[in-house]
C-alpha cells in the first residue's frame, strides 16, 4: 500500500485553526531568535514548551514536527531557518565559469582574509557539542574568535577523538575543549568518556588537553528554570542530579551568552584586538595587489 503522507512541495496546504495557533507561536520564536538561526526542532520544542504552547509529551513534539514540516513544504517557513540533523553533505570542488569568475572569487576571499585569531592566546579553544543541530549557532559564536566547533555526540567517534589530539599536538600550546551536552546519565558519561579518551590520545602525542563543561549544569537548570524529566529508570549509571535536562532546553540567546562568557574567560582581549588590527592591515595589502575587478 502506498504511503499517503505528503511528499515534495505543498504550496496549496491550508492548515487548520489549531495548527495555525502553533505555527503563529513558531513564527514568534523564529523572530525572537532571528540572530541565532537556524534553530533545531528540539530547541523550538523547548521554547514552545516554556511559552506554554505545548506540553512535554512525545505526542506534542511529533505534532509540532509535522506542522513545521508542512509549513516548510508550503513555503510558509524558509528552509534555512530550521536545522536538520539527518544530512551530512560534502560540497563539490570549487569550479569557475572562466578567469573573470576566478578573480572575482579571489577578491571575495581577500575581503574575508583572516589571521589565526587564537595565536598568542593562553590556550587554544575548541567548542564541542553533543547535539549536531546546535553546531551552526555555536560555530557562529566561535568564528568571531577563530574557534572551531565540532559535534561530539556518541561514544564511538574514535577517529574524531584522535583528530582532536592531533590538532592539540599540532597547535603547539595547551588546548581547552568547551563542551555543551545534555544533563542526564548519558550526557555525563559521554562527557567523561570523551574527555578521558581525548586526553589519553593527547598525552601519547605529547600534547596537553583539558575539558570544561559549559552547559548544561545543575546551576543553569535552576537559574533559567529549564524543563526537566526524571532520570531513565532503565539507565543504572551514576548521575549527579535528580532530574534531567536536554541541551536544547537552553534558549538560544541564553546559550550564546553562556558560551561567550566561557570563551572570554580564556581570552586575552588585548591580544584579540591586536589580531583584528593586523588582520585588517594585511587585508588592505592583499587588496592592493589584486588585479582590477572587471566592470559589469
Amino acid at each position: 500500500m502506498p504511503n499517503r503522507r505528503p511528499r515534495g512541495p505543498q504550496p496549496h496546504w491550508r492548515p487548520q485553526r489549531k495548527t495555525l495557533r502553533v505555527l503563529a507561536a513558531v513564527d514568534e520564536v523564529l523572530d525572537r531568535y532571528r540572530d541565532h538561526l537556524p534553530v533545531s526542532l528540539r530547541q523550538m520544542f523547548y521554547v514552545l514548551l516554556s511559552d506554554g504552547v505545548l506540553e512535554k509529551t512525545e505526542r506534542d513534539y511529533k505534532r509540532m514536527c509535522e506542522y513545521v514540516g508542512m509549513a516548510r513544504r508550503s513555503g510558509r517557513i524558509p528552509w534555512d531557518m530550521i536545522r536538520d540533523d539527518t544530512q551530512i553533505a560534502v560540497d563539490a570542488p570549487a569550479s569557475f565559469t572562466g578567469t573573470e569568475d576566478f578573480w572575482a572569487a579571489v577578491a571575495v576571499a581577500a575581503d574575508g582574509y583572516r589571521v589565526d585569531r587564537q595565536a598568542g592566546q593562553p590556550v587554544r579553544l575548541e567548542l564541542w557539542c553533543e547535539t549536531a543541530g546546535m553546531v551552526p549557532q555555536l560555530a557562529r559564536i566561535g568564528a568571531e574568535f577563530g574557534i572551531a566547533c565540532y559535534s561530539g555526540g556518541g561514544f564511538d567517534g574514535l577517529a574524531g577523538k584522535h583528530d582532536a589530539a592531533d590538532r592539540a599536538a599540532a597547535g603547539g600550546m595547551g588546548t581547552r575543549i568547551l563542551h555543551i551536552g545534555d544533563y542526564d546519565q548519558s550526557g555525563e558519561h559521554m562527557f567523561t568518556s570523551l574527555a578521558q579518551d581525548v586526553i589519553a590520545f593527547a598525552q601519547a602525542a605529547g600534547a596537553d588537553v583539558e575539558f570544561e563543561r559549559v552547559a548544561v549544569t545543575a546551576e543553569q537548570v535552576v537559574i533559567h528554570s529549564l524543563p526537566t524529566a526524571p532520570p531513565k529508570a532503565t539507565d543504572r549509571r551514576s548521575f549527579s542530579g535528580t532530574a534531567t535536562t536536554q541541551a536544547e532546553a537552553l534558549p538560544p540567546d541564553i546559550l550564546a551568552t553562556i558560551v561567550r562568557e566561557a570563551i572570554a574567560s580564556h581570552r586575552d582581549p588585548a591580544i584579540h584586538h591586536q589580531a583584528l588590527a593586523r588582520e585588517e592591515n594585511e587585508r588592505r595589502a592583499i587588496r592592493v595587489q589584486l588585479p582590477p575587478r572587471p566592470k559589469r
